[in-house]
């Protein structure tokens, strides 16, 4: 009897084929979104606080991977651009990011020349690498949040109303989740074809087509009822973010094999860690940044 209830217990803790605990990974991940899209519509500082967040624990999980591979990034200077990236992107729009961007680099580099340790030249790259990976690039978010149309006035500021720019995040963020989501879905009960066996071997072209099917109805619904653009713009902005998204999901995976870890850390159950969530939504957001800005354009 007590074997039987073991055994249902270990089968039931056990992953699904496509790798997640799915009740641990859903309990988690929808009040997750839920407190995210909360704070953007209602609050949006309390968005820029939790992009900072997020950016912080992304860098620690790196930080503590790259370490495990003998590479020490300098951690001090690239928390202080975690900080100074999107708060540059908020209050200053895309020139005040990339002024924080190559602030922060330089930070790096001094920081780690004056050190006297060995491994100077890995200690930076990596650095830097790090900077560009996460807090540059969720910043763009944040760009969106502050002013979608910076494409089209470069130079000058311009906000947009009250409301209309979380509209954009929140369409973004609920296209990378469709994305995700659908895909595992559909991978997990028919995926037999890998994309990138060698990278991500439970990715595969089945789980890729309902991830794009699953995105153009969000797409498409957020377009008419959130953004008030044509349905076209939905199918565009979705497919891009698919693309986007997997392909970040791929760069996250390439990185983990090279540095020999499944996950980049366990504080999200169900999920693994934090940049496991996160790798989609960090290419999405420029992509979806420039699909605005285009859409302003044109």
């Amino acid at each position: 009897m007590s074997t039987e209830t073991s055994d249902d217990a270990e089968q039931t803790a056990k992953p699904s084929r496509a790798g997640r605990n799915l009740p641990a990974a859903i309990g988690v991940g929808l009040p997750l979104l839920v407190i995210v899209l909360g704070g953007l519509l209602f609050y949006p500082p309390a968005f820029l606080a939790m992009v900072i967040l997020a950016s912080a624990l992304g860098v620690w999980e790196i930080s503590r991977a790259l370490l495990q591979r003998g590479v020490e990034v300098p951690i001090a200077p690239i928390m202080v651009g975690v900080l100074a990236m999107p708060v540059a992107a908020y209050y200053a729009g895309a020139e005040g990011l990339l002024f924080a961007l190559i602030s922060s680099a330089l930070a790096v580099l001094l920081w780690r020349t004056l050190d006297s340790a060995k491994g100077a030249g890995p200690s930076i790259f990596a650095g830097v690498f790090v900077l560009v990976w996460v807090p540059f690039l969720i910043s763009f978010s944040v760009l969106i949040l502050r002013e979608p149309n910076n494409l089209a006035s470069v130079l000058e500021f311009r906000s947009w109303p009250a409301g209309e720019g979380a509209l954009r995040v929140s369409t973004m963020l609920l296209l990378a989740v469709a994305s995700d989501t659908f895909g595992y879905l559909v991978g997990a009960l028919l995926g037999k074809h890998p994309m990138a066996p060698k990278i991500s071997p439970k990715k595969s072209w089945e789980g890729f087509a309902g991830s794009v099917v699953g995105a153009l109805i969000i797409g498409v619904l957020a377009s008419i009822f959130l953004l008030g653009e044509p349905f076209w713009f939905g199918l565009i902005l979705a497919v891009a973010i698919v693309i986007a998204g997997t392909a970040g999901d791929l760069a996250e995976s390439m990185v983990k094999r090279e540095l020999g870890v499944k996950d980049m850390s366990s504080i999200l159950p169900g999920h693994g860690g934090l940049m496991d969530r996160l790798d989609s939504i960090i290419f999405a957001a420029p992509m979806a940044f420039l699909i605005y800005g285009l859409l302003e354009l044109f």
